[in-house]
């Protein structure tokens, strides 16, 4: 645990207590709340208002100020010098609300009041810079990177009265605060705690790591896993608890374990972001933590390469153990041996000692996508059938095919024969076109740079509901803005996700025109024209380019038609 010696405050109640309206006062100011003017929190903002009202971001009580923004992107350290790598801002809109020394009703998506601020400061942040210095990247496969792009260009910070939690109804005797989870650990007759940090369905292997570091420490284990927002396209928390639960309550010590969930919003910021992580589980009373290889990554850039290091983590958090009074637990890689019926690490397996391994592609291409259960020496019995009922396999899977490209280069026509063509196939296929979608569900917008953001949003909002829900949704939009592409990339989430890049020559569209849209843009008859006088920024690695000069629209289709059956989201010819 952190000591005073350490110079770090004490986990205690105290910013519960501070940021808790007690309900004397509460009536008062939610009477006042209603009078106020409010701001619609997103779930990202929710969750941080979670941690900061509890005390999981202790000794961080509000949302940052310029001061701490500017500290620790440059020294991960708030202005006062307490260890803090990642950035916990409110950004808004520019807007006659936002007012220095005013108080703002900050409501959940549902419009349920949580909080009021007193606005103390308001400023204006880089997003190159955040980029940067956070995630040490711009590249806008980057998840944290693309949703920036649509973050408000303002911070606001000040003081907070918390008048309600945002409400769960799930788990709800796994929601522990930090208080309440270290009243349970200090309920145990261990000294020592190792939290486990995990946003994936835990195997044999993973219950095997977790003993070992309980024993290594002699202590007890806290599963602590992240029930926010993690990574795009993530096994949904509900599957994941399931597991979870199934594991404690049967294969764990007795006493030894403690479930609790963390609401938690990752940034996915790799070494910055274990050493974050460090910090909120010493504020849930642990004083070890389990790092493995890249640990918190988004996965890989547009070049195909790893954003982080495999070890970085590790070695960052190792650097700042003493000063954050949390050490570190090497996630060490297991070996099967199906001889002996046991886990063995790597390092003491002999070259002619018979193994059993399964990757995670393997789990999932091999296993859940082909509808098989995945064996017990890797999974536990309960945890391959919750599996398996939650995830089927691949061909029923969500999908959503994304057509750009310039007006006039045949993304409709290519996309509509598409639609036909898994039809045939047996899949039930929606279908979102630019100017349909612009008729109904974007009726009203313009055509400025935000208005177009707008758009392509709303349709990425529906494409990943309908993804989420199993079905395939194919949308052709110009979508000519990489940023906001890839944002919808994460909506959706990116490994059902097929960027197809309808790649058709300026001059070939305006020959095919129509509607004589180029002709009035080139008059200057119409202005903010895509490819004339508004930029199309062509997509860095899509999954398909698509030729529609030395192709027709049916030959083009086909080929995707392949590429998805190589996936096995579509079967092949019976």
């Amino acid at each position: 645990m952190t000591t005073p010696e350490s110079g770090l405050i004490l986990p205690c109640g105290s910013v519960l207590v501070n940021l808790l309206v007690p309900d004397g006062a509460a009536s008062e100011l939610r009477a006042r709340a209603h009078r106020l003017p409010s701001l619609q929190l997103s779930e990202r903002s929710a969750c941080d208002l979670e941690l900061l009202a509890t005390g999981g971001f202790s000794p961080l009580n509000r949302f940052m100020g310029r001061a701490d923004h500017e500290r620790v992107l440059g020294e991960m350290r708030l202005a006062d010098g307490h260890i803090f790598p990642i950035l916990v801002t409110l950004p808004v809109e520019r807007g006659p609300a936002v007012r220095l020394d005013w108080e703002i009703a900050l409501r959940s998506a549902k419009n349920e009041l949580l909080a009021v601020m007193t606005i103390e400061e308001i400023y204006e942040w880089d997003r190159r810079e955040v980029a940067q210095e956070v995630f040490g990247t711009q590249d806008l496969r980057h998840p944290l990177v693309a949703e920036m792009q649509r973050w408000g260009p303002l911070n606001i910070s000040g003081r907070l009265q918390v008048l309600d939690l945002p409400r769960h109804y799930d788990f709800q005797d796994l929601r522990l605060t930090p208080a309440e989870t270290r009243t349970r650990l200090a309920g145990s007759r261990y000294t020592n705690v190792v939290a486990f940090q995990t946003r994936n369905p835990l195997h044999r292997v993973h219950e095997e790591l977790t003993k070992r570091a309980a024993q290594e420490v002699g202590g007890a284990l806290l599963l602590h896993p992240v029930v926010g927002m993690t990574k795009p396209g993530d096994v949904d928390h509900y599957t994941r608890v399931r597991t979870y639960k199934a594991l404690a309550e049967r294969y764990y010590e007795p006493g030894r374990v403690l479930l609790a969930l963390l609401p938690l919003a990752m940034r996915l910021a790799g070494p910055r972001e274990a050493l974050w992580h460090a910090l909120i589980r010493r504020n849930h009373g642990a004083n070890y933590l389990i790092i493995g290889r890249d640990h918190a990554s988004p996965g890989t850039d547009s070049a195909g390469k790893p954003f982080y290091g495999p070890y970085d983590a590790q070695e960052l958090v190792g650097r700042f153990k003493d000063e954050l009074g949390v050490g570190v637990v090497p996630f060490r890689e297991l070996m099967y041996l199906p001889d002996e019926g046991r886990y063995e690490e790597v390092s003491r397996i002999t070259p002619v000692t018979r193994t059993a391994s399964i990757s995670g592609t393997q789990v999932r291409e091999e296993f859940l996508n082909a509808g098989r259960k995945l064996p017990a020496w890797f999974t536990r019995p309960e945890v391959a059938e919750i599996l398996s009922e939650s995830y089927p396999p691949r061909h029923r899977q969500g999908l959503c095919v994304w057509f750009t490209g310039l007006s006039g280069s045949g993304k409709s026509t290519t996309a509509e024969v598409l639609t036909v063509l898994l039809l045939e196939h047996g899949r039930q296929v929606t279908i979102l076109d630019g100017d349909v979608v612009r008729t109904h569900l974007s009726k009203g917008l313009g055509f400025s740079k935000e208005d177009r953001d707008t758009n392509i949003r709303r349709i990425g909002f529906v494409a990943a509901e309908i993804v989420r829900h199993g079905g395939v949704v194919v949308c052709a939009a110009v979508s000519p803005y990489r940023a906001t592409r890839e944002d919808v990339r994460n909506m959706v989430g990116a490994d059902r996700f097929n960027e197809v890049f309808v790649d058709t020559p300026l001059e070939v569209c305006e020959q095919r025109d129509t509607k004589g849209m180029y002709a009035k843009a080139r008059r200057g008859e119409i202005h903010g024209f895509t490819g004339i006088d508004d930029p199309y920024e062509v997509p860095l690695n899509p999954e398909i380019t698509l030729d529609t000069v030395l192709f027709t629209p049916a030959q083009n289709a086909r080929r995707i038609l392949e590429h998805l059956q190589g996936q096995g989201f579509v079967r092949g010819a019976s």
